[in-house]
């Protein structure tokens, strides 16, 4: 990664009402926003609905104006320069609507006549591997099978960005991992993308960083190295604990939820702190990475659905 291809500073987004009949005349979507998305890299976004992940993506593509700062795509203002800004861009949109009366050939043959940077040829291998029946007219598909469709056309393209917004919504197990192969895929050719999900585990999986939205502001962004070398150890206190040594202080965070309990939190190499542990008169230990749950708890609760991969009985195949 050498460079940001994308960029915000302070971007905010407010939706105003002229009616006198609302209490609320005016609502912040986004609001103060400034990121970066380096070349090349895998970028998560997370967050619950209205936390402003929409929001921003579709300012970045220039389909809104913004109230006020800015974003640019490959150097151009996504604003004034949409048109140029969405020929460097493929978009997959969270709600996605798709041509009825089309079969799955003619989709994307029509699809890659509109646009320069997508190959048919490419759309043709995906969909196999995708095991998506291109016969099929799109009014007779599945959600699944229209998920795929519409994957397998924001997926064959040459745009340096790639923006998938719930990519991985009403598909079965077995697809998503083969979606997000597909993703490390283009990383690996150096494409970059943004990747908006629910779903922590595929989040965790494939992306370099994560901005984590609430109500309309990013409140936090983490990268994915610095997560994997942090873990907490729940255990059982014996005696009290000794104190931790002063050069790891900054690196170990302490919770005793009960008399005879303890958690702790430690960031960094585990093995600079085993000498510690060993005296520290723990019993009934469990050492366990700190995934990104729960760092995504910290600014939202988590339903168990945000924990696993949930499968949709809908989805088709």
């Amino acid at each position: 990664m050498t460079s940001a291809l994308v960029t915000t500073e302070k971007l905010t987004k407010v939706f105003r009402s002229w009616s006198l009949r609302r209490p609320n005349p005016s609502l912040t979507a986004l609001a103060d926003c400034t990121l970066q998305v380096q070349q090349g890299e895998i970028f998560g976004l997370l967050g619950p609905n209205g936390a402003g992940k929409t929001t921003l993506l579709r300012l970045l593509l220039g389909f809104l104006k913004p109230s006020s700062g800015r974003a640019h795509i490959d150097q151009k203002d996504c604003y004034s320069q949409s048109i140029e800004v969405r020929q460097r861009v493929s978009y997959l949109p969270g709600d996605v609507r798709l041509f009825r009366n089309m079969n799955g050939h003619q989709f994307l043959e029509f699809m890659s006549q509109l646009r320069d940077n997508t190959h048919v040829d490419r759309s043709y291998q995906l969909a196999d591997q995708l095991d998506l029946d291109l016969s099929r007219r799109v009014s007779n598909m599945s959600t699944g099978m229209k998920q795929k469709l519409a994957l397998v056309n924001s997926l064959a393209t040459n745009a340096p960005l790639i923006i998938l917004d719930e990519p991985t919504s009403n598909l079965d197990p077995t697809v998503r991992k083969n979606v997000l192969d597909t993703v490390l895929e283009l990383q690996a050719t150096g494409k970059t993308i943004i990747f908006s999900s629910h779903v922590l585990s595929e989040v965790e999986a494939i992306c370099n960083r994560v901005a984590i939205m609430r109500s309309g502001e990013l409140v936090h962004t983490q990268p994915m190295d610095a997560l994997k070398q942090r873990h907490r150890i729940h255990a059982r206190l014996q005696t009290p604990l000794p104190a931790v040594p002063e050069t790891f202080q900054d690196a170990v965070t302490i919770q005793s939820p009960r008399p005879d309990r303890v958690v702790i939190d430690i960031s960094g190499d585990l093995s600079h702190l085993l000498h510690w542990l060993s005296e520290a008169g723990l019993s009934d230990l469990e050492i366990s990475p700190i995934g990104l749950s729960a760092v995504y708890e910290q600014f939202h609760t988590v339903d168990l659905a945000d924990r696993n991969l949930p499968v949709n009985e809908t989805a088709g195949p």
